[in-house]
């Protein structure tokens, strides 16, 4: 049960829930694939390559939806529908993230086995959203929704298993729930393999869905705090920036901003990149461009938050405060990526490769299986 139509696979969330897909119909299981439409989210012929069925619903967005004590993004997503067709059948139900949870603790389903996955601790994730938001409207409807969140989460208690994307969600979730079945799980994603390329560029990489405040809050302070202070080439490349971002990089010659660009041009630049610096003011969930950067790039430069909850803290360069940041960007600018880093960063990342998570991820539901 997805909360979005997870294809195409270009946001945190959908590149999650398509790379399982992947993997499970590669290692035998079959899927029937539930999910909503939403927006550009539509149906797409790809997930038939991997999925038994495939069923869309309708999200039903709108006032009555948010004139409501439940989630908007979980009211949105109360299909009768879905609920009648999950009841064709007695298969495990998988929810992906807490959007998707509408049904999980309905009376009829109380004799089915259910599987929670979690993305983020939701609460705090909309939380810390809404102090970044300069948006006055949005940023009343993202506390409004954390707070409904934490009440609704109450109800996942009724699922057999909780699948957790990081430590510290992991520790969370078993203060919460003690008495349910809780593992953690790193989020599947795009990357078979380590591809990083040997040698040595010129510029420094930050790259995000700049639409999103938590993204573009990111860039903002980069920029002011490091990019704006230091003689290297630095790159800001991602979906749909707003226009005071476009503003403020315009201001420094050494800032380019690429704008909406391919999935190959990204790619590119990632794979190409020195330097990959990455920032985030909240510690929640697991950060899927993390991975990639991490699987597909050179050197990577974070702060805490960025890997908190992670075992990822070798891999990266931690960057506690703006100087560190600068003086860890000026140290790797100057060092090749060699085989030895390569075959280190791969030895690093086995925890959270797609081939791990797949065996953990079977064997964690072989025991609840009807």
């Amino acid at each position: 049960m997805c909360l979005d139509v997870p294809y195409p696979a270009n946001y945190g969330g959908a590149i999650n829930m398509f790379h399982k897909i992947r993997w499970l119909h590669k290692s035998g299981v079959e899927i029937y694939l539930h999910c909503y439409t939403y927006g550009e989210r539509v149906p797409s012929k790809e997930l038939e390559k991997y999925c038994k069925e495939v069923h869309y619903y309708q999200r039903r967005t709108g006032l009555l939806s948010f004139l409501s004590l439940i989630p908007y993004n979980v009211k949105s997503r109360s299909s009768v529908e879905l609920k009648e067709n999950l009841l064709k059948n007695e298969y495990l139900i998988l929810f992906e993230a807490l959007h998707s949870c509408y049904w999980l603790n309905h009376k009829r389903f109380s004799h089915r086995k259910k599987i929670f996955r979690e993305s983020n601790v939701e609460h705090d994730y909309f939380f810390h959203l809404a102090q970044n938001e300069k948006n006055l409207l949005k940023r009343v409807y993202l506390y409004s929704e954390s707070f409904k969140l934490k009440r609704f989460e109450r109800k996942l208690v009724a699922s057999d298993l909780m699948l957790i994307v990081s430590k510290e969600d992991e520790k969370y979730f078993k203060n919460q729930f003690p008495s349910n079945n809780i593992r953690f799980m790193p989020s599947f994603h795009q990357n078979d393999d380590v591809t990083i390329k040997e040698g040595i560029s010129d510029y420094v990489l930050y790259h995000g869905n700049l639409s999103v405040s938590e993204n573009n809050y990111a860039a903002e302070w980069l920029i002011d705090h490091v990019f704006s202070r230091i003689n290297y080439n630095v790159i800001i490349a991602g979906l749909n920036p707003p226009a005071f971002l476009s503003k403020k990089i315009a201001q420094f010659e050494n800032i380019q901003l690429i704008s909406n660009c391919s999935e190959n041009q990204m790619n590119e630049l990632v794979e190409h990149a020195q330097v990959h610096c990455l920032y985030t003011p909240q510690p929640t969930g697991l950060k899927l461009k993390l991975l990639n950067v991490l699987f597909k790039g050179r050197h990577v430069v974070c702060d805490p938050n960025m890997i908190a909850g992670t075992e990822l803290a070798r891999a990266v360069a931690i960057a506690k405060s703006a100087e560190d940041f600068i003086l860890s960007i000026q140290q790797l600018m100057k060092v090749p990526f060699d085989t030895a880093s390569i075959q280190n960063r791969r030895n690093l990342l086995e925890r959270y490769t797609n081939q791990r998570n797949i065996k953990d991820l079977i064997d964690a539901l072989e025991p609840i299986k009807v």
